[in-house]
Order: structure tokens, then C-alpha cells, then sequence
């Protein structure tokens, strides 16, 4: 009874200390259809006058949300805030893949993020606004939309990290909504070579991005997720990949969530 009596004293004390605040917004939108809804996660000393921070925005995955990631690593995400020094940001994907539509104006995610997501949350939150201090990371879907988004704005993003992330979308044609946004492949050929996150490796420069992506040997992208390190060794871009045992799951996400997070603050604190 004791040791029982003691185990929830301890849990009560480990609970109590995370004081991070996490809450729901509505950021206004142009460049897509409606507002969007976005989860952010402000550390506890966010509190303190003056206090700024590093921000991590993390994007979910095909059919998730803006809660998908406080779902996987609940509370794990919030002691990240705290123990860190960290905003994070959760915006809703809405199954965009991250990218400008080219057959429906109306989803340009892509725009969305870069020019009125980040400017929003650095205008409503104390974050650090400069790219050496703001990362992305993302699973599946969003870790396609991670590696994405920075390596094509590295004015934005100083870091990026994919989890599980479908970095070439080429293999899949008929997979997670992609030919609605860039039409069947056999007609749009084109456009899903330039929307695959592989074949921006040749326009990379060595030293521009802080990058670091895994995935699960019995994941189904494994093997795109091979090539891109491939691709990146190849071409001499430094980088931090691992493939280890798992597959497309919460469980594998929540440790790379936390290898990831490590990685960003190691990053922001050498600049």
C-alpha cells in the first residue's frame, strides 16, 4: 500500500511540474478556403517577461488534424515545451500534402504556412522569429510536407526533420488523395516529378538546412526514405538519417518525436 501511496505522490508531482500551456487558435486565411484550426504548446516560462523562444512546427499526417500530434505524444509534447525551451505549432494539413495545388487554387498550402501561418504565430506567441531558431518536422504525409516546405523556403526553415515521411510520391499514384491536387500521374507526369521532395536533393546546398529524417525498416516508404539519403550523400549534403526496426505507427513516431526535438534544440542552441 505504501508503494502505491508513493507511486501516485510521484505521479502527482511529475503531472504538476508540467506546466506548459497548450491551446487551440483559429488563424485567418487567404490562400486557402477557411480559417484554419492549429494547436500550439507554449512552455511554462513563456510566462516570464521578455521570455522568447525557438519554435518546432509539426505536421500530421494523411487524415489527421490539427490534434493528431497531442494524440500520439500526449503529454510527452508538452514536456518537450518545458524541458526545451520550445513553441510548438500544430497546423491542420487537410490532406493538402503541403504543396500549391496546381489543379485547385484553393488549397495552396504551401502559401498558406510560409506567408500567413508563420508570420501569424510569430506576431501572436514569443517565439524567436528568424530561421535559425524555427524548425519543421512531420510524420507520413507531413514528413513529405516538412522536408517540403524547408527545402524550398530555407529562408524560413533553418531545420526540418520527416518521420516515416513519404519523400517520393512517385511510387504511389492512386495512395492519399495526391492525384486530386496534381491530377492522375499518367497525364500530369510533370507535375509529380516537381512536387516529390527527392528531386529538390539537386538544387540543395551543403550548410543551408539542418535536416534529419528516419523511418521504420518495415515501413512501407523505406525505401523511398533510403533513396533520399542516397540521394543526399550523393549530392554531399550533410545530414542525420536512421532507419531502425518499426513500421507506419503512433509508436514509432512517438521516439522519433523525441529524437527529433533533441536534434532542433542541439541546432538552436549552436547558432
Amino acid at each position: 500500500m505504501k508503494r502505491f501511496l508513493l507511486f501516485i505522490a510521484v505521479l502527482f508531482a511529475w503531472s504538476a511540474a508540467l506546466c506548459y500551456t497548450s491551446q487551440v487558435i483559429e488563424v485567418p486565411a487567404k490562400a486557402i478556403e477557411s480559417p484554419m484550426k492549429v494547436t500550439v504548446i507554449t512552455p511554462d516560462s513563456a510566462a516570464m517577461p521578455g521570455a522568447r523562444f525557438p519554435v518546432v512546427y509539426l505536421l500530421n499526417g494523411h487524415g489527421g488534424d490539427y490534434t493528431s500530434w497531442t494524440t500520439i505524444t500526449d503529454p510527452g509534447l508538452g514536456r518537450y515545451a518545458d524541458q526545451y525551451g520550445m513553441v510548438l505549432v500544430m497546423p491542420d494539413g487537410r490532406d493538402s500534402w503541403y504543396w500549391d495545388s496546381p489543379k485547385h487554387p484553393e488549397m495552396a498550402m504551401e502559401t498558406f504556412i510560409t506567408t500567413e501561418l508563420v508570420p501569424y504565430i510569430d506576431d501572436s506567441f514569443p517565439t524567436l522569429p528568424s530561421p535559425d531558431k524555427r524548425a519543421i518536422t512531420g510524420f507520413s504525409m507531413g514528413g513529405h510536407g516538412a522536408l517540403w516546405l524547408a527545402m524550398r523556403h530555407p529562408d524560413i526553415f533553418g531545420s526540418a526533420g520527416s518521420m516515416s515521411g513519404g519523400v517520393d510520391i512517385r511510387p504511389f499514384p492512386e495512395k492519399w488523395h495526391m492525384s486530386q491536387w496534381l491530377g492522375p500521374i499518367g497525364e500530369n507526369r510533370a507535375s509529380w516529378d516537381s512536387h516529390t521532395v527527392i528531386n529538390l536533393v539537386p538544387a540543395l546546398e551543403d550548410g543551408t538546412l539542418n535536416i534529419i529524417f528516419d523511418c521504420g525498416s518495415g515501413d512501407f516508404f523505406a525505401e523511398v526514405n533510403e533513396n533520399l539519403h542516397k540521394a543526399l550523400l550523393k549530392k554531399g549534403i550533410k545530414h542525420t538519417y536512421q532507419s531502425r526496426p518499426g513500421v507506419h505507427s503512433h509508436k514509432y513516431w512517438r521516439r522519433s518525436a523525441e529524437d527529433h526535438i533533441r536534434f532542433f534544440d542541439d541546432n538552436f542552441r549552436a547558432k
